[in-house]
């Protein structure tokens, strides 16, 4: 039952647990993520392409994604925008414009990359290959680079508890995210703490598809990678429009990317003041995301 929960933790404790001195070391893991990431993603592509009934499996992906990104972002929107108003904050910044399309096109990049996966396990046979367990050698593999990424990533431990701010953004975040997962679940009736596992991504999409698809099946792994990436598609659109009145909510909803891929547009958007906050909101969301979907898995 908790088989799983330990080869997310322990790799990922492991890889903490290594402190870099060199900036050359920390470029060379941060290199390797990346590719691992793309690896991890071409072999959920080949996992899907070995479904049974794929016809009735790819609806019940569309139908799982919708539900679920469209109550985890209701219930985000609403958390976050309380959350801005009993703050009444503003920060100060000059903000710029970024392009929006560029970020997109980053992002849609990863589902040709399944795309080509899928493609190519048309045409070999599972007989051939076990694609389990090359796919669980490499998120351990992957797991101990997130957990060493983490480790360097700059944030101490002192930085990040003097940040209330970004602490209320994160656990609001959370706990609006599990609300909306519930929720979904029910609708869709599938047991709960798949619906919570599903909404604990945080739109940490090449993680959460991974940890899902091996926790539970291609299917939900599936649903949660288009969750994942939808909530990061619409954090580009919306966070441009929100972040000087609403910066909880901008910074919020784009969840554990804030201290990566959407913090650019952040910062452009906002200014340099929101920097800040972001990577402590993004960091908390980045390191609960696999500790709560391993435990909602292991359930």
């Amino acid at each position: 039952m908790y088989s799983g929960f330990l080869i997310v933790i322990i790799p990922l404790v492991l890889g903490y647990l290594v402190e870099l001195k060199q900036a050359k070391h920390i470029h060379w893991i941060n290199v390797c993520t990346n590719k691992m990431i793309y690896v991890i993603l071409f072999l959920m592509g080949i996992s899907l392409s070995h479904l049974d009934n794929f016809s009735q499996n790819i609806q019940n992906i569309g139908l799982y994604s919708f539900t679920v990104l469209s109550c985890v972002s209701i219930a985000n929107l609403m958390a976050l925008w309380g959350l801005d108003k009993r703050l009444t904050k503003t920060i100060a910044g000059e903000g710029e414009s970024l392009s929006k399309w560029h970020l997109i096109l980053e992002s849609l990049q990863l589902i040709f990359v399944i795309a080509a996966g899928f493609i190519l396990g048309l045409f070999v046979s599972s007989e051939l290959i076990d694609i389990d367990a090359i796919s669980e050698g490499a998120l351990i593999l992957l797991l101990l680079f997130i957990g060493c990424q983490l480790r360097n990533s700059g944030m101490k431990l002192r930085e990040i508890l003097l940040n209330t701010w970004g602490i209320k953004i994160a656990v609001v975040m959370m706990l609006s995210s599990w609300l909306g997962g519930m929720a979904a679940a029910l609708l869709l009736e599938i047991p709960l703490t798949n619906g919570l596992a599903l909404a604990s991504g945080f739109g940490w999409y090449s993680l959460s598809g991974i940890l899902i698809t091996d926790g539970l099946s291609p299917v939900f792994g599936g649903a949660a990678f288009i969750i994942d990436l939808g909530r990061e598609l619409l954090a580009i659109l919306i966070i441009p429009s929100l972040i000087r009145l609403y910066p909880s909510t901008a910074i919020g909803y784009a969840g554990a990317t804030a201290m990566d891929f959407t913090l650019p547009m952040i910062q452009k958007s906002g200014g340099n003041s929101y920097v800040p906050l972001a990577i402590v909101s993004g960091f908390i969301l980045s390191l609960s995301s696999p500790l709560f979907i391993s435990v909602f898995l292991a359930l």
